[in-house]
């Protein structure tokens, strides 16, 4: 294991909130070109979730975060505000919520990984060195995504004979280009080995979307393709069950430990960005809890607007 190369960036930045605990913002970087920014709360004498987002193509720490816009603001900001749902899921949960955001100079993971041939050891070093530094005894790892930030969950896969067992939650919103059959073995035991262990998968029907007229991705390059895949090559080993709502499709393993949240696209249109948008995040760590579907919705109107700064 490669010695620890960071360099501390000193922004630590009070957050308080009417509603929420307050937390603290420390920036950091590894391997020269990722930056990582981790929000924490204070914590308390409970369980710790360790919550790495990787983020998507094209978008800043900041962008992600996300903030109240106004007429001169660039419309990234108002496109996923993951801060303001990690602050509706602490007021929900009894944990201490951590969420790393992980950001690299090229904005994009896919792109990283090519500059970067020692890939698999780097980012599993990534992965390691946060859950060290997170400040609690009992403690778990949710490894989320959206866009090419899943490219950094397979770059994880990739390094690893075995998903280690504090790895509990695996989220692809929307993010599961990468996804071969590949992959399922090592889903397959994790989920199997260990009865924490969670994974979702979020996708629309991306094979009929058009920009401007034209496909924007081919009929088996998107995440609509490759979702079906990754869940046709569970069903040996898991049982699911079909509900529908609307324009949604969920697929919940009887056991509960899988799920796969899928939007069609009659208009084909583009739901990239509203899967995380219109609840996802939220729904993606709030999903098999008892906390499910409690003061939010899914693909609904934002739960958590009263939480943007």
């Amino acid at each position: 294991m490669k010695s620890l190369k960071f360099s501390l960036i000193l922004t630590f930045l009070l957050v308080g909130n009417s509603v929420s605990c307050q937390t603290k913002i420390d920036s950091f970087r590894m391997y020269n070109d990722v930056k990582i920014t981790l929000d924490q709360p204070q914590y308390g004498n409970k369980n710790t979730i360790l919550i790495l987002f990787a983020l998507p193509n094209g978008n800043t720490t900041e962008q992600t975060m996300g903030k109240k816009i106004t007429a001169n603001d660039d419309w990234h900001f108002d496109i996923q505000h993951i801060r303001a749902q990690t602050a509706f899921l602490r007021d929900k949960m009894n944990e201490n919520i951590v969420v790393a955001y992980l950001e690299n100079n090229f904005k994009s993971w896919p792109q990283w990984k090519q500059k970067h041939p020692s890939f698999k050891e780097e980012i599993q070093h990534i992965v390691d060195t946060l859950f060290s530094l997170v400040p609690a005894k009992n403690k778990t790892i949710y490894l989320n995504g959206h866009s090419g930030g899943g490219s950094f969950i397979f770059g994880y896969l990739d390094g690893i004979n075995k998903i280690p067992k504090s790895v509990e939650r695996i989220i692809f919103l929307d993010s599961d280009y990468g996804y071969d059959s590949s992959y399922s073995s090592k889903l397959i035991n994790w989920l199997q080995t260990n009865r924490n262990a969670t994974l979702n998968v979020f996708a629309y029907n991306d094979s009929v979307a058009l920009y401007n007229g034209k496909p924007i991705v081919s009929e088996k390059g998107g995440t609509w393709y490759r979702s079906h895949l990754m869940m046709q090559d569970l069903e040996n080993n898991f049982q699911f069950r079909q509900t529908r709502n609307d324009s949604l499709i969920f697929y919940r393993s009887t056991n509960s430990q899988v799920a796969f949240f899928f939007k069609t696209n009659p208009e084909r249109k583009i739901f990239h960005t509203q899967q995380v948008e219109l609840n996802g995040f939220i729904h993606s760590i709030l999903y098999g809890t008892k906390n499910e579907n409690e003061g939010y919705e899914y693909f609904g109107q934002r739960a958590y607007s009263k939480f943007i700064e």
